[in-house]
């Protein structure tokens, strides 16, 4: 009997506090060697192991891949609430390497030395029972949390920190009540086979099977974990002792008759965890692909509240096996990927990929489901919300998230689509090098860098997309192509500021600027005078040195107060004189309420994010244009459209500059005669449409990152026509089945022609 779990491998190391180093070094070895797990035992009652939990988190600082656990906790001795948090945080800091391993506390006399509620056998089971609920509960939602249960108690206690992965929880059993909690409630069973048997092991299973079956599980969903211990000898001495090739015989039926999917190796000796990693893991994972189809590589296994909540016309059992990561709406990982920074989503199914590869393999699976929405995901934050949709497909490539440098000389660097800008500013920093972006660390690489990328160093170092030297993508069909000036053009030309029609940029290569400390100022002015404040800004900026580039945010009227304006700034220099000169006839527009000036490293002004879990609700309602100049009638449109106090954020960015160097025909982008860029904030669509009319008429084209009004005459606003004109044609000729349709969509011939 074989439950088709991928065939894993472990150690169960002992915690020696005589010989600290030890079981650490021993860990690194693991880890070395290529096993999946390293364990510990966690019996604090004795005085010479170390406490497993401050071993564990010294050893996911020392490893870097090897998962990590208790083997198992006494949670008696461990309060499961804080265990909770323990475990949430350690697999925080670790990168998700954590599992939760747990036992109801085998000796009583020991628990009750160490000031623990000794309870009897079937006590002990129901308090455990109730331990798991309470991780559970705590590990798994967003506001406080109540339990009420004999033994354990929350009163509005707060959940745990996000974690990058749902940490699976053993149980260490033998007992029938224990078996029957672990296939009620547990994601593993760990048994020692030296203490249960060959046929304890089988029964144990029909135990648990039968558990999970009455409580509406699938056994599957249920690991079976397994102490091993053993000798390596010349001649067979007995079980598990004797050749590599006899202890492969003695562990197949293990996995291919009992359904072992983790084997332990339980051994502080460094040859012995040598010699089983190099041959006994791989014959024995050879052995098993001979002897079941799915051989050790197993199969995905979806647990029944999982496959309870899949969405219709979805065929889930085809997602690719190759993908790093697929996320349904019942897993546990779904909380964190469902929605976008201002929109909600509840999408279908969500395919993570880490190469191009995999990017390819996800697109064959949506042009399988080709009724469903397609929406492409890089990272962090945006404002157009289309990374995300209800019931259908996002392709989610944060997890291709690197920076590297590819030649010093030249300062040119490759940057995956899911890092974040404050990353590609940290890891520029230590070469005196920047990449001009938004004004927002926590914005994703690839939708900024495929739509122009509007920042504080625009109007000395143009846009990000006029960094760009080359991309490597994947296309509609499948295709993994080149794009540059020399490679596929046309595409490159396309990619440059519209290149969510055309494909996933799997890989971008910019050339970027040096760049030393620049001077950041945060201004607060009086802006009683909306329009006279707007018509002196304009012409500040205008007339103002390229090493100046400034943003100004006006909210809606405050009862009784005058109206803020907020300026940020961005000087490119660091002589303190120079900041000066270029900050003070912005100063000088109003009366100055608040400041902040320093000098600093353009990573710093970057820094501004944070990890946490976007929960954007709803739709996010933004319109977006481009200007010329702030003429008297724009300031006073804008003064008039404030006072509705329909607007919550008024932004307007200052372009010209470098980025008008750039001829309107070499890129995508192509309102390069614009001096600003305009966006506003509402919560009701109608209500902002309706006053946006008022400024409509004094813009000269649209910023699509910014906007989110689904009408398709943004388009005709966001590209002039001989652009859209090109752009149709590469469109019919690099995605004619319209595969990329979700994000201001350029259509096909063959759709535009339809009646």
């Amino acid at each position: 009997m074989t439950y088709a779990h991928r065939l894993e491998f472990g150690t169960f190391l002992a915690p020696d506090s005589r010989t600290p180093e030890d079981p650490v070094e021993l860990a690194r070895l693991s880890e070395q060697l290529g096993y999946d797990l390293v364990t510990f035992p966690d019996r604090p009652h004795l005085p010479e192991h170390l406490d497993t939990w401050t071993l564990l988190s010294w050893v996911a600082g020392v490893t870097d891949r090897i998962r990590l656990a208790a083997n198992v906790h006494s949670v008696p001795l461990r309060s499961p609430s804080v265990l909770a948090r323990s475990a949430a945080s350690l697999d925080l800091l670790s990168g998700g390497r954590v599992e939760l391993g747990l036992g109801a506390g085998a000796h009583r006399e020991a628990v009750e030395a160490m000031g623990g509620d000794g309870l009897p056998p079937a006590q002990a089971v129901d308090a455990l029972s109730e331990a798991v609920d309470v991780v559970r509960a705590l590990n798994g939602v967003a506001g406080a949390v109540t339990y009420s249960g004999e033994h354990h108690r929350l009163s509005a206690a707060q959940p745990t920190v996000p974690t990058p992965h749902e940490i699976p929880i053993w149980i260490g059993a033998a007992g029938p009540r224990m078996l029957r909690l672990i296939g009620e409630k547990a994601d593993g069973w760990s048994a020692t086979l030296a203490a249960v048997g060959v046929d304890g092991l089988a029964a144990g299973n029909r135990t648990i099977d039968a558990a999970a079956r009455a409580a509406g599980r699938d056994p599957r969903e249920i690991r079976r974990l397994l102490n091993v211990s053993g000798r390596f000898a010349a001649q067979r001495a007995g079980f598990l002792d004797g050749p590599a090739a006899d202890w492969v015989s003695d562990l197949l039926p293990l996995a291919v008759d009992h359904g072992v999917g983790t084997f332990v190796l339980m051994s502080d000796d460094p040859a012995t965890l040598t010699r089983f990693a190099h041959e006994v893991i791989p014959a024995l994972r050879a052995a098993v692909d001979r002897a079941v189809p799915h051989g050790a590589a197993g199969l995905r296994v979806r647990p029944a509240a999982v496959l309870a909540r899949r969405r219709d016309g979805i065929d889930y059992d085809a997602a690719p096996a190759s993908l790093a990561e697929v996320v349904e709406p019942g897993d546990r990982a779904y909380h964190r990927l469902r929605s976008g920074y201002l929109r909600g989503g509840s999408p279908g199914i969500v395919l993570r990929a880490s190469d191009a590869a995999q990017v390819a393999d996800a697109l064959a699976f949506a042009r399988a489901h080709p009724d469903l929405d397609l929406s492409i995901r890089s990272a962090g934050h945006g404002v157009s919300g289309r990374s995300t949709n209800d019931g259908g497909i996002v392709v989610d490539v944060s997890l291709m998230n690197t920076v590297k440098v590819l030649d010093e000389e030249t300062r040119r660097i490759r940057v995956g689509p899911g890092a974040r800008w404050m990353e590609v500013a940290a890891a520029l920093h230590p070469h005196g090098w920047a990449l001009s972006s938004g004004d927002y660390g926590g914005v994703g690489v690839g939708g900024l860098a495929t739509a122009g990328g509007i920042g504080y160093l625009a109007r000395e170092h143009g846009l990000t997309i006029d960094h760009l030297r080359a991309v490597d993508m994947v296309l509609a069909d499948g295709r993994i192509v080149r794009a540059s000036d020399t490679e596929n053009p046309d595409l490159f030309w396309a990619v440059r500021g519209a290149g969510a029609n055309f494909g996933i940029v799997t890989s971008f290569e910019f050339e970027v600027d040096e760049v030393g400390d620049v001077g950041f100022a945060q201004l607060a002015l009086d802006a009683s005078d909306t329009a006279g404040f707007l018509l002196d800004w304009g012409q500040v900026m205008e007339s103002a040195p390229r090493d100046l580039t400034s943003f100004i945010i006006l909210g809606p009227p405050r009862r009784g107060r005058p109206a803020v304006a907020q300026v940020m700034a961005v000087v490119d220099s660091d002589d303190p004189d120079t900041v000066l000169a270029r900050l003070t006839p912005i100063a000088g527009i109003a009366p100055l309420l608040q400041q902040q000036v320093r000098i600093t490293p353009y990573a710093v002004v970057m820094a501004n994010a944070d990890d946490g879990v976007h929960r954007g609700r709803g739709e996010p309602v933004t319109r977006s244009g481009l200007l010329r100049r702030i003429t008297p009638a724009f300031a006073e449109a804008a003064e008039r459209f404030l006072a509705t106090g329909a607007v919550h954020f008024f932004q307007i960015r200052s372009l010209g500059g470098a980025i008008s160097d750039v001829d309107a025909d070499a890129t995508a982008y192509a309102h390069r005669d614009a001096n600003f860029q305009v966006v506003a904030f509402g919560a009701r669509r109608d209500l902002l449409d309706t006053l946006w009319e008022d400024l409509y008429p004094h813009f000269e084209g649209l910023y699509l990152s910014f906007e989110s009004d689904p009408r398709p005459a943004r388009l005709l606003d966001a590209f002039p026509p001989r652009t859209l004109a090109r752009l149709r044609g590469l469109k019919d000729e690099y995605d004619p089945g319209n595969t990329f349709r979700d994000n201001f969509n350029i259509t096909p011939a063959l759709e535009r022609s339809a009646p």
